[in-house]
């Protein structure tokens, strides 16, 4: 299984966002710094978590994102099923021997075991070494 550059980037910005104070509000330009990643490209990806109700913003100089609920309420695999678009690991459509075959639901088996593992965290499992972000983001998190 793997997941797409854009479900990377929407982890990494619930995760950066998820790390701060809970009213403190993360630019945009912050987290693309932190991870090296195209502000144009965080862009996209934090307007479509916070139209999933993953994310609030507020506009303005001295704007950003934060949670748009605590963290221990963001599945992990809800987010993951939001950002992919499919989930199909191979084309059994138009495979002659599709009507014959065990390798699609050995899949479909496979991927609902993947999903299940990610069902079972939230964004506030992942974030259990919030100390260890700081240090990796070049010092202390940032307060209110």
């Amino acid at each position: 299984m793997r997941l797409t550059r854009y479900t990377d980037y929407a982890m990494r910005v619930l995760l950066y966002v998820g790390a701060q104070d809970e009213e403190r509000l993360s630019p945009i330009s912050e987290i693309s710094r932190a991870y090296g990643i195209s502000q144009n490209h965080l862009m996209k990806v934090v307007n479509d978590l916070v139209n999933a109700g993953y994310l609030e913003s507020v506009r303005g100089r001295f704007g950003g994102v934060r949670l748009a609920r605590p963290a221990a309420e963001i599945n992990v695999g809800a987010v993951v099923r939001h950002t992919e678009e499919g989930f199909d690991l191979v084309d059994c459509g138009s495979c002659i021997i599709a009507p014959a075959c065990g390798l699609t639901s050995a899949l479909a088996e496979a991927l609902a075991a993947f999903m299940k593992v990610l069902d079972g965290y939230s964004l506030a499992d992942l974030l259990h070494k919030r100390q260890a972000f700081a240090a990796l983001f070049g010092g202390e998190l940032r307060r209110k």
